[in-house]
Protein backbone atom coordinates (compact mmCIF):
# COMPACT_ATOMS: atom_id res chain seq x y z
CA UNK A 1 0.00 0.00 0.00
CA UNK A 2 1.11 3.47 -0.06
CA UNK A 3 -0.62 4.38 2.25
CA UNK A 4 -0.86 3.71 5.71
CA UNK A 5 -4.80 2.77 6.59
CA UNK A 6 -5.15 4.94 9.76
CA UNK A 7 -8.73 6.48 9.94
CA UNK A 8 -7.36 9.93 9.78
CA UNK A 9 -4.55 9.34 7.22
CA UNK A 10 -6.97 7.89 4.76
CA UNK A 11 -9.64 11.01 5.76
CA UNK A 12 -6.82 13.07 4.78
CA UNK A 13 -6.04 11.36 1.68
CA UNK A 14 -9.80 11.32 0.43
CA UNK A 15 -9.90 15.09 1.45
CA UNK A 16 -6.94 16.52 -0.69
CA UNK A 17 -7.73 18.58 -3.27
CA UNK A 18 -9.58 16.76 -5.79
CA UNK A 19 -6.60 16.84 -8.89
CA UNK A 20 -3.89 16.21 -6.56
CA UNK A 21 -5.83 13.09 -5.63
CA UNK A 22 -6.23 12.14 -9.14
CA UNK A 23 -2.83 12.39 -10.31
CA UNK A 24 -1.79 10.25 -6.82
CA UNK A 25 -4.38 7.41 -7.73
CA UNK A 26 -3.53 7.19 -11.49
CA UNK A 27 0.01 6.92 -10.60
CA UNK A 28 -0.58 3.76 -8.42
CA UNK A 29 -2.45 2.60 -11.18
CA UNK A 30 -0.50 2.14 -13.91
CA UNK A 31 2.43 1.27 -11.76
CA UNK A 32 0.08 -1.88 -11.33
CA UNK A 33 -2.20 -2.43 -14.15
CA UNK A 34 -2.64 -1.67 -17.27
CA UNK A 35 -4.90 1.57 -17.96
CA UNK A 36 -6.12 0.29 -20.90
CA UNK A 37 -7.57 -3.37 -18.72
CA UNK A 38 -10.83 -2.71 -18.02
CA UNK A 39 -12.29 -6.19 -17.35
CA UNK A 40 -16.43 -6.93 -18.78
CA UNK A 41 -18.33 -8.66 -16.30
CA UNK A 42 -22.08 -9.72 -16.58
CA UNK A 43 -24.23 -9.72 -13.23
CA UNK A 44 -27.30 -12.84 -13.42
CA UNK A 45 -29.95 -13.00 -10.71
CA UNK A 46 -30.49 -16.54 -10.63
CA UNK A 47 -33.29 -16.77 -7.59
CA UNK A 48 -34.76 -13.17 -7.39
CA UNK A 49 -37.18 -11.44 -4.69
CA UNK A 50 -38.04 -13.06 -1.13
CA UNK A 51 -35.29 -12.60 0.63
CA UNK A 52 -35.45 -12.56 4.68
CA UNK A 53 -32.80 -9.35 5.16
CA UNK A 54 -33.85 -6.38 5.74
CA UNK A 55 -31.59 -4.26 3.76
CA UNK A 56 -32.96 -0.75 3.51
CA UNK A 57 -31.26 -0.15 -0.06
CA UNK A 58 -32.35 -3.48 -1.95
CA UNK A 59 -35.93 -4.32 -3.92
CA UNK A 60 -35.58 -7.94 -2.73
CA UNK A 61 -36.06 -8.00 0.50
CA UNK A 62 -39.49 -9.57 1.64
CA UNK A 63 -39.69 -6.35 3.99
CA UNK A 64 -40.57 -3.90 1.31
CA UNK A 65 -42.84 -3.32 -0.62
CA UNK A 66 -41.46 -2.87 -3.80
CA UNK A 67 -42.96 -3.74 -7.94
CA UNK A 68 -40.73 -7.19 -7.95
CA UNK A 69 -41.83 -9.81 -9.25
CA UNK A 70 -40.21 -12.91 -7.64
CA UNK A 71 -38.68 -15.57 -9.76
CA UNK A 72 -37.34 -19.30 -8.53
CA UNK A 73 -33.87 -20.37 -8.60
CA UNK A 74 -33.47 -20.79 -12.72
CA UNK A 75 -32.06 -24.16 -13.99
CA UNK A 76 -28.96 -25.12 -15.14
CA UNK A 77 -29.65 -24.80 -18.31
CA UNK A 78 -31.12 -21.13 -18.51
CA UNK A 79 -28.00 -19.83 -16.37
CA UNK A 80 -26.09 -21.68 -19.16
CA UNK A 81 -27.97 -19.73 -21.85
CA UNK A 82 -27.54 -16.47 -20.03
CA UNK A 83 -23.54 -17.08 -20.01
CA UNK A 84 -23.16 -17.99 -23.62
CA UNK A 85 -24.82 -14.50 -24.20
CA UNK A 86 -22.67 -13.18 -21.97
CA UNK A 87 -19.51 -14.52 -23.34
CA UNK A 88 -20.65 -13.31 -27.23
CA UNK A 89 -20.80 -9.41 -25.76
CA UNK A 90 -17.19 -9.81 -24.68
CA UNK A 91 -17.80 -10.88 -20.63
CA UNK A 92 -14.96 -12.34 -19.23
CA UNK A 93 -16.67 -12.83 -16.00
CA UNK A 94 -20.04 -14.01 -15.17
CA UNK A 95 -21.74 -13.54 -11.61
CA UNK A 96 -24.33 -15.38 -10.30
CA UNK A 97 -26.78 -13.69 -7.73
CA UNK A 98 -28.94 -14.75 -5.25
CA UNK A 99 -31.46 -13.69 -3.22
CA UNK A 100 -31.00 -15.60 -0.08
CA UNK A 101 -30.06 -14.93 3.34
CA UNK A 102 -27.78 -18.33 4.00
CA UNK A 103 -27.07 -20.67 1.00
CA UNK A 104 -29.55 -23.34 1.35
CA UNK A 105 -28.48 -26.87 1.71
CA UNK A 106 -29.89 -29.84 -0.71
CA UNK A 107 -31.10 -30.04 -4.15
CA UNK A 108 -30.13 -25.76 -4.38
CA UNK A 109 -27.23 -25.53 -3.37
CA UNK A 110 -26.03 -28.78 -5.67
CA UNK A 111 -27.67 -26.89 -8.79
CA UNK A 112 -25.87 -23.84 -7.76
CA UNK A 113 -22.69 -26.26 -8.34
CA UNK A 114 -23.78 -27.14 -11.83
CA UNK A 115 -24.35 -24.14 -12.71
CA UNK A 116 -20.60 -23.28 -11.55
CA UNK A 117 -19.48 -25.85 -13.82
CA UNK A 118 -21.22 -25.13 -16.52
CA UNK A 119 -20.01 -21.38 -16.33
CA UNK A 120 -16.28 -22.92 -16.03
CA UNK A 121 -16.69 -25.18 -18.95
CA UNK A 122 -17.39 -21.69 -21.48
CA UNK A 123 -14.07 -20.65 -20.48
CA UNK A 124 -15.29 -17.54 -18.04
CA UNK A 125 -14.45 -16.49 -14.69
CA UNK A 126 -17.08 -17.69 -12.26
CA UNK A 127 -18.62 -15.74 -9.48
CA UNK A 128 -21.77 -16.12 -7.18
CA UNK A 129 -23.54 -14.17 -4.37
CA UNK A 130 -25.72 -16.59 -2.48
CA UNK A 131 -25.67 -15.05 0.93
CA UNK A 132 -23.99 -16.09 3.90
CA UNK A 133 -21.96 -19.24 3.58
CA UNK A 134 -20.37 -21.74 6.10
CA UNK A 135 -16.96 -23.37 5.79
CA UNK A 136 -17.80 -26.84 4.11
CA UNK A 137 -20.51 -24.91 1.76
CA UNK A 138 -17.44 -22.48 0.51
CA UNK A 139 -14.97 -25.42 0.11
CA UNK A 140 -17.56 -27.21 -2.02
CA UNK A 141 -17.93 -23.90 -4.40
CA UNK A 142 -13.90 -23.86 -4.32
CA UNK A 143 -14.76 -28.19 -5.67
CA UNK A 144 -16.94 -26.66 -8.21
CA UNK A 145 -14.35 -23.58 -9.93
CA UNK A 146 -15.93 -21.12 -8.38
CA UNK A 147 -13.10 -18.45 -8.60
CA UNK A 148 -14.41 -15.65 -6.94
CA UNK A 149 -17.37 -14.81 -3.79
CA UNK A 150 -19.08 -11.60 -3.11
CA UNK A 151 -20.27 -10.62 0.22
CA UNK A 152 -20.31 -6.96 0.49
CA UNK A 153 -19.85 -4.66 3.75
CA UNK A 154 -21.83 -2.48 2.65
CA UNK A 155 -20.93 0.72 4.60
CA UNK A 156 -18.69 1.54 8.01
CA UNK A 157 -19.00 -0.32 10.59
CA UNK A 158 -20.51 2.66 12.56
CA UNK A 159 -23.16 3.43 10.34
CA UNK A 160 -24.16 -0.66 8.95
CA UNK A 161 -26.97 -1.03 11.75
CA UNK A 162 -28.65 2.02 10.01
CA UNK A 163 -29.03 0.06 6.89
CA UNK A 164 -29.49 -3.25 7.65
CA UNK A 165 -30.85 -5.44 10.81
CA UNK A 166 -30.53 -8.51 9.90
CA UNK A 167 -27.61 -9.61 9.50
CA UNK A 168 -24.51 -8.04 11.83
CA UNK A 169 -20.91 -6.61 10.23
CA UNK A 170 -19.24 -9.25 11.53
CA UNK A 171 -21.82 -12.27 10.23
CA UNK A 172 -20.37 -10.67 6.95
CA UNK A 173 -16.83 -10.74 7.47
CA UNK A 174 -17.03 -14.49 8.95
CA UNK A 175 -18.49 -15.48 5.29
CA UNK A 176 -15.34 -13.47 3.86
CA UNK A 177 -13.27 -15.61 6.03
CA UNK A 178 -14.70 -18.61 5.02
CA UNK A 179 -14.78 -17.77 1.28
CA UNK A 180 -10.85 -17.09 2.05
CA UNK A 181 -10.09 -20.40 4.10
CA UNK A 182 -11.35 -22.22 0.91
CA UNK A 183 -8.93 -20.26 -1.29
CA UNK A 184 -11.40 -18.44 -3.14
CA UNK A 185 -10.95 -14.73 -4.20
CA UNK A 186 -12.60 -12.17 -2.22
CA UNK A 187 -14.87 -9.62 -4.20
CA UNK A 188 -15.66 -7.13 -1.45
CA UNK A 189 -17.09 -3.28 -1.76
CA UNK A 190 -19.68 -0.84 -0.68
CA UNK A 191 -22.70 1.81 -1.94
CA UNK A 192 -22.63 5.04 -1.82
CA UNK A 193 -25.51 7.25 -1.47
CA UNK A 194 -26.87 5.77 1.85
CA UNK A 195 -26.76 8.71 3.54
CA UNK A 196 -23.55 7.96 4.69
CA UNK A 197 -20.90 10.05 5.53
CA UNK A 198 -17.05 10.89 4.15
CA UNK A 199 -16.00 9.42 7.35
CA UNK A 200 -18.26 6.29 6.65
CA UNK A 201 -16.78 6.19 3.44
CA UNK A 202 -13.08 6.05 4.26
CA UNK A 203 -13.37 3.75 7.48
CA UNK A 204 -15.40 1.59 5.05
CA UNK A 205 -12.23 1.96 2.91
CA UNK A 206 -9.95 1.46 6.02
CA UNK A 207 -11.15 -1.88 6.95
CA UNK A 208 -10.65 -3.51 3.28
CA UNK A 209 -7.37 -2.68 3.16
CA UNK A 210 -6.65 -3.98 6.75
CA UNK A 211 -8.09 -7.05 5.27
CA UNK A 212 -4.65 -10.42 4.81
CA UNK A 213 -4.96 -10.75 2.18
CA UNK A 214 -6.58 -7.58 0.41
CA UNK A 215 -9.75 -8.56 -1.51
CA UNK A 216 -9.00 -9.19 -5.02
CA UNK A 217 -11.95 -7.31 -6.56
CA UNK A 218 -13.81 -4.16 -4.67
CA UNK A 219 -17.02 -2.87 -5.93
CA UNK A 220 -18.10 0.57 -5.41
CA UNK A 221 -21.49 0.79 -6.38
CA UNK A 222 -23.93 4.24 -6.57
CA UNK A 223 -27.37 3.48 -4.70
CA UNK A 224 -29.73 2.87 -7.54
CA UNK A 225 -33.03 4.03 -5.36
CA UNK A 226 -35.81 2.14 -5.42
CA UNK A 227 -39.74 2.36 -4.90
CA UNK A 228 -40.84 0.83 -1.82
CA UNK A 229 -37.58 0.75 -0.02
CA UNK A 230 -36.74 2.83 2.61
CA UNK A 231 -34.12 4.87 0.85
CA UNK A 232 -36.31 5.11 -2.26
CA UNK A 233 -36.14 9.16 -1.36
CA UNK A 234 -32.02 9.06 -0.20
CA UNK A 235 -30.21 12.31 -1.94
CA UNK A 236 -27.49 11.38 -4.92
CA UNK A 237 -24.08 11.87 -4.03
CA UNK A 238 -21.68 14.18 -6.22
CA UNK A 239 -20.22 12.31 -9.11
CA UNK A 240 -16.53 13.94 -7.21
CA UNK A 241 -17.28 11.64 -4.34
CA UNK A 242 -17.66 8.36 -6.13
CA UNK A 243 -14.34 9.50 -8.02
CA UNK A 244 -12.66 10.59 -4.54
CA UNK A 245 -13.89 7.13 -3.39
CA UNK A 246 -12.24 5.11 -6.11
CA UNK A 247 -9.25 6.76 -6.30
CA UNK A 248 -8.32 5.76 -2.51
CA UNK A 249 -9.23 2.23 -2.90
CA UNK A 250 -6.94 2.53 -5.60
CA UNK A 251 -3.75 3.45 -3.35
CA UNK A 252 -5.19 1.64 -0.80
CA UNK A 253 -5.58 -1.93 -2.59
CA UNK A 254 -2.89 -0.95 -5.45
CA UNK A 255 -3.43 -4.81 -6.99
CA UNK A 256 -7.22 -5.15 -6.81
CA UNK A 257 -9.62 -4.87 -9.31
CA UNK A 258 -11.45 -1.54 -8.44
CA UNK A 259 -14.88 -2.29 -9.81
CA UNK A 260 -17.40 0.44 -11.46
CA UNK A 261 -20.69 -1.07 -10.13
CA UNK A 262 -24.07 -0.40 -9.94
CA UNK A 263 -25.48 3.00 -10.56
CA UNK A 264 -23.32 3.61 -13.99
CA UNK A 265 -26.78 4.83 -15.64
CA UNK A 266 -26.24 8.50 -13.85
CA UNK A 267 -22.87 8.85 -15.01
CA UNK A 268 -22.31 10.52 -18.48
CA UNK A 269 -19.10 9.09 -20.71
CA UNK A 270 -16.72 11.38 -19.33
CA UNK A 271 -17.72 10.73 -15.53
CA UNK A 272 -17.05 7.13 -16.15
CA UNK A 273 -13.63 7.52 -18.01
CA UNK A 274 -12.78 9.85 -15.22
CA UNK A 275 -13.71 6.87 -12.71
CA UNK A 276 -11.02 4.96 -14.95
CA UNK A 277 -8.41 7.29 -14.99
CA UNK A 278 -8.78 7.34 -11.03
CA UNK A 279 -7.91 3.75 -10.58
CA UNK A 280 -11.75 1.51 -11.63
CA UNK A 281 -10.78 -1.13 -14.05
CA UNK A 282 -13.81 -3.15 -14.48
CA UNK A 283 -17.61 -2.55 -14.96
CA UNK A 284 -20.92 -4.49 -15.23
CA UNK A 285 -22.37 -5.29 -18.90
CA UNK A 286 -25.73 -6.37 -19.22
CA UNK A 287 -29.30 -4.70 -19.60
CA UNK A 288 -29.59 -5.62 -15.94
CA UNK A 289 -27.83 -5.70 -12.24
CA UNK A 290 -30.13 -8.18 -10.62
CA UNK A 291 -32.68 -6.15 -10.60
CA UNK A 292 -31.54 -2.38 -11.72
CA UNK A 293 -31.19 -1.17 -15.16
CA UNK A 294 -27.51 -0.68 -16.36
CA UNK A 295 -26.34 0.85 -19.58
CA UNK A 296 -26.75 -0.36 -23.23
CA UNK A 297 -24.07 -2.51 -24.51
CA UNK A 298 -23.21 0.37 -27.56
CA UNK A 299 -22.87 2.78 -25.44
CA UNK A 300 -20.42 0.88 -23.15
CA UNK A 301 -18.26 -0.34 -26.08
CA UNK A 302 -18.24 3.13 -27.49
CA UNK A 303 -17.43 4.75 -24.48
CA UNK A 304 -14.68 1.92 -24.21
CA UNK A 305 -13.40 2.50 -27.50
CA UNK A 306 -12.24 5.78 -26.29
CA UNK A 307 -9.42 4.09 -24.35
CA UNK A 308 -7.82 2.33 -27.34
CA UNK A 309 -8.17 5.27 -29.46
Amino acid sequence: MESATDLADVLKLYRLPFFNLLYRAHSVHIRFHDAQDIQRCFLLSIKTGGCPEDCGYCSQSAHHSTDLTRNPLLSVAEVRTAAEQAREQGAQRFCMGAAWRNAPAGEPFDRVLAMVREVKALGLEACATLGMLTTEQAYRLKEAGLDAYNHNLDTSRDYYPSIVSTRSYDDRLETIRAVRQAGITVCCGGILGLGESEEDRCKLLCELAQMEPQPESVPINLLVPVKGTPLEAAQQIETTELIRTIAVARILMPRSRVRLSAGRLSLNKEAQLLAFFAGANSIFIGEKLLTTPNVALGKDNAMLAVLQA
